[in-house]
């Protein structure tokens, strides 16, 4: 038996997220969508190394530094920044618990959901701060596009199959949209698709893929 949803809680979530992200960026950290993939397919908890492991695996989690340290502390953060961002999209929905060694969605909201967000706010404040990746924007927009190729790439996605009017037909937004609202329903349309989550669509997510590919480069 599922909880009542918060009302509250999500959209503060929410706003906290946008407000500490560095909007030089276009696009999400792709990462998001192969994590609620993993995530949604088991009924255990992840560790993060086990979840780097598995992207890996799949070849969308490359080396991200020649030094050993570094590139374990930037795989680290992009997983946390990307379970971090995914733990506010999901809500009121269900609850992802966010614990470097216990990471699991939930359908049941915890009772104390308050508290156990609140217990987080410095570590979610820290991973949801690009500045903390430890290198510059342009490195940052630059190895954030590679990843969202290579998921492309992954899910059979066409990144040039549309032009931007179409793509904000697809996005069910007016040609004057702005960035905010671009990025906006494209979180909520893709959360919407994806093929792990109830009533989600492969082909539809592919083609909303393609839509933000096209606005987000364009923007």
């Amino acid at each position: 038996m599922l909880v009542a949803k918060s009302t509250t809680t999500a959209p503060l979530l929410q706003d906290k997220a946008s407000s500490t992200q560095c909007f030089a960026f276009k696009g999400d950290n792709p990462l998001i969508w192969p994590l609620l993939s993993l995530l949604k397919r088991s009924n255990h908890s992840w560790k993060v190394h086990h979840l780097a492991a598995a992207l890996q695996e799949q070849g969308l989690l490359k080396d991200l530094d020649e030094q050993p340290q570094k590139a374990l502390f930037k795989q680290n953060f992009l997983l946390m920044n990307a379970l971090f961002e995914l733990q506010a999209m999901l809500l009121p929905g269900c609850w992802l618990q966010v614990k470097a060694m216990e990471i699991q969605i939930f359908r049941i909201i915890p009772t104390n959901l308050e508290t156990q967000l609140s217990q987080d706010d410095a570590l979610r404040d820290y991973y949801l701060d690009w500045q903390h990746y430890d290198t510059c924007p342009d490195i940052i927009q630059e190895m954030l596009e590679s990843f969202w190729n290579r998921y492309e790439a992954y899910i059979g996605a066409n990144p040039n199959a549309m032009p931007k009017r179409q793509a904000l037909k697809v996005f069910e937004l007016e040609q004057d949209a702005t960035d905010k609202e671009i990025r906006k329903q494209w979180r909520k349309l893709a959360l919407q698709w994806h093929p792990d989550r109830d009533g989600g669509d492969a082909n539809q997510f592919k083609r909303i893929c393609e839509a933000w590919q096209t606005l987000r480069e364009q923007r």
